[in-house]
């Protein structure tokens, strides 16, 4: 099992620039959309922290799934609740 993070934007290049922040190198995609999936889901927090402390310089959208088939848009609202809930369920 894996979990995913997904990112959309309907501005060209916005994700490009995140993701070129987030890893502090060039990214370059083929198109407005990105899809990143982990084994380990606790690792997913770092890219969700740096989402939301960000979240006003990106136009962004992020969704992650946890469970198959189930997708949670992540917001300033529940990000530390998603953070928490996967040191929660995955605790090692």
């Amino acid at each position: 099992m894996y979990t995913m993070i997904s990112l959309y934007s309907m501005k060209k290049e916005e994700i490009e620039r995140f993701l070129s922040f987030f890893y502090n190198k060039e990214i370059k995609l083929e198109k407005d959309e990105w899809e990143k999936k982990y084994e380990n889901p606790v690792e997913m927090a770092e890219i969700i922290g740096a989402f939301i402390d960000n979240n006003d310089k990106f136009k962004i959208n992020m969704w992650v799934s946890i469970d198959k088939g189930f997708y949670i848009n992540v917001t300033e609202h529940n990000a530390n609740q998603i953070i928490k809930y996967l040191y929660e369920r995955f605790p090692y």
